[in-house]
């Protein structure tokens, strides 16, 4: 017996603290009653999922806007515990301070800046002039392998945040 499939409805997100947005950003929506109902950050999510999946010791990953704001963000218990959304959203002053000195120098655009500390390596891969991705692994975490997927996931996510 074939189930009946929930109606869908796509609604627009609207970006209320970020001065830019992706464009083709959308949400999937089911209409009927609260249990059946989900909200899905589309491709977003799934390059979050991706990432994390792929990456031994990663705590977290998340997408931010130049502004500090999170566009998209998936975190471990362990990554929840290291508070990495508030940590992510500080270190936004790091990426302009970056984009800055590199364009000052003359050395060019930033495109990648990583933080080592004591509990955690934060590696941000610049989508665009307002967009990065970050994502956060153990220090025993694959560094390489975090580089080569946050790199993967540039490729496939810079065109939804071409301005």
């Amino acid at each position: 017996m074939l189930r009946p499939q929930t109606p869908r409805v796509h609604v627009r997100v609207r970006w209320v603290a970020s001065a830019h947005k992706p464009r083709n950003a959308r949400l999937l929506v089911c209409v009927r009653g609260v249990r059946d109902c989900e909200v899905k950050g589309t491709m977003f999510r799934e390059a979050l999922e991706n990432i994390m999946e792929r990456t031994d010791g990663s705590l977290g990953a998340l997408i931010m806007g130049i502004d500090g704001i999170a566009v998209e963000r998936l975190l471990k218990d362990a990554g929840q515990e290291a508070n990495l959304d508030v940590a992510a959203a500080e270190f936004t002053s790091l990426v302009r301070n970056a984009q800055k000195a590199g364009k000052d120098t003359g050395l060019g655009d930033l495109r990648e800046l990583m933080i080592s500390l004591d509990s955690a390596v934060v590696i941000m891969r610049l989508l665009g002039r307002d967009y990065f991705v970050v994502l956060a692994i153990a220090p025993e975490g694959n560094l390489g392998r975090a580089r080569f997927e946050l790199r993967k996931a540039e490729l496939h996510l810079k065109k939804e945040f071409a301005v």
